[in-house]
Parts: C-alpha cells; sequence; structure tokens
C-alpha cells in the first residue's frame, strides 16, 4: 500500500473535495493558534466514529489521524517559524493536516503522505484553507518494503507522534534515512511513546544522528505534556549538532 500520488487541484476542486469530506463525516473546525497566526482545521469530530473493526483485526489499524494530538501541535509551530521557500518538505504519518498547512504556511512545497486516504484528503483541504496551496499527497505504509523504493528527498523530513508503537522506532529512522537530503534535517515531535527509545537507537544505525533535542511544555485544560522535538540530521554534517547550527531551512 505505497505509491499512489496524488497533487491537490485547483480552488474548486479543493471545494468540492471539502463538501464531500462534509456530507461523508460529522466534522469540526478547530482554530489552532500558532505563533500569533490562528490556523481553520477541519477534521473529523470524534476517531471513535471512524473505527472499522475489519481494518482492524486485519493490521490492528486505529484512526488516530483523525485527532489534533498536541505533538502536531508544537511541530506545527516549529515549522511555521521556519522559511522554507524553495525547498521541499515531507511528512510523515499528516493526519489531517496541521503540520502540512503550516508548512506551506511557510512556503514549503509539501508532500504529506499517510496510509489512509482520507487523512490526506482533509490534509489538502486544510493546506488550501489556510495557505490556499495546493500540496502533494502519497499513499504510504512504512511496514511495506516498497515504500522505501526509489524516495525522493527531502530538505526536511517531519512527523508528529509517529512513535506510538515500539517496531516504529526503527521504522520511522529507516524512513528518514532514505528521505532526508545531504545537509537536510529531520524534525520529529514525540510526547514520550514507547518506540522512542528504539527510535533514538536505531537512527545510528541509519547513518544519522540527534543533531539537537528540545522539550517544549504543552498545556491545554487538563492536557498537561512536554514533547520533546528531536533534530535528525547525516551523521558528520557539521551545519548541525548546537541549536546554532543553521539547518537546511533557517527560522525566521
Amino acid at each position: 500500500m505505497s505509491g499512489r500520488r496524488r497533487v491537490a487541484a485547483t480552488g474548486a476542486g479543493h471545494r468540492r473535495t471539502e463538501a464531500a469530506l462534509r456530507r461523508r463525516f460529522r466534522v469540526v473546525d478547530t482554530p489552532v493558534d500558532l505563533s500569533g497566526r490562528t490556523l481553520s482545521i477541519l477534521h473529523p469530530a470524534s476517531a471513535e466514529d471512524l473505527i472499522d473493526e475489519r481494518e482492524f483485526e486485519r493490521d490492528e489499524r486505529l484512526p488516530y489521524w483523525a485527532e489534533l494530538w498536541p505533538s502536531a501541535r508544537v511541530l506545527a509551530e516549529r515549522v511555521l517559524r521556519l522559511d522554507g521557500a524553495g525547498q521541499r518538505l515531507l511528512e510523515l504519518g499528516c493526519g489531517a493536516g496541521l503540520v502540512a498547512a503550516s508548512a506551506a504556511l511557510s512556503g514549503f512545497r509539501v508532500c504529506a503522505t499517510d496510509y489512509y486516504d482520507d487523512a490526506m484528503r482533509f490534509a489538502r483541504v486544510n493546506a488550501w484553507r489556510n495557505a490556499g496551496a495546493s500540496i502533494e499527497t502519497e499513499l504510504i505504509d512504512w511496514r511495506a518494503p516498497t515504500a522505501l523504493r526509489r524516495r525522493r528527498r527531502f530538505d526536511v523530513v517531519v512527523a508528529s507522534d509517529v512513535l506510538y508503537e515500539r517496531p516504529y522506532g526503527a521504522l520511522v529512522a529507516t524512513v528518514l534515512a532514505a528521505t532526508l537530503a545531504p545537509h537536510g534535517i529531520g524534525l520529529i515531535a514525540d510526547p514520550g511513546r514507547v518506540g522512542r527509545e528504539a527510535f533514538v537507537e536505531a537512527i545510528n544505525r541509519a547513518g544519522l544522528q540527534v543533531a539537537h533535542r528540545s522539550n517544549v511544555r504543552y498545556v491545554d485544560g487538563e492536557i498537561r505534556q512536554t514533547i520533546t522535538i528531536f533534530e535528525i540530521a547525516m551523521r558528520g554534517d557539521a551545519t548541525h549538532g548546537t541549536p546554532g547550527g543553521r539547518p537546511a531551512a533557517s527560522n525566521r
């Protein structure tokens, strides 16, 4: 289940897609405040509405993509502060498209990936609604070996809260190694999931390094999390490794 690409259409096409999503799903429009800007993210009202018992029995798939997780909010704010002009960004597990929309606002040429077609439909709509940008999407299942064949390279590769299963640590590291351009950066936001330790260990085996990590305190009502953002670089890349190092996409 990989390799199907789609570049989003014109404004009329996005409006038709949004109308179709509103007919198919019970949706909400959530405002997300980021660095003085408010994004409006359309997404399903409840992930529980989307649970498919057949899909769960086949590969334990659950529709986590429908939620706007704290890690995605923190990563979106970080990406919004980058200058993406002329650079290409890949998102692993785009969900409803909060981070993708933020990246489009920052000027990146965005490719958003997920293994749910509906997630990518929401991501395309949200990028258009917030940034007036058409983004590319691609259906990818990291667990399928064909997902890593002939991968393109990107200046920035991002993911939020994707280490929620222990095996995903090594998988995410492998995908980063296959998609990150020389002197590019990976930004992985994680709230302390079970796959974190395996991810850090696998980074070195994949020829990468954790160049820097930062902890961001997230508080929203009763939700309190510390989100760690791992900055990943090719091993030996001297432009990374300190907070003052200039990443592929510089801070504004």
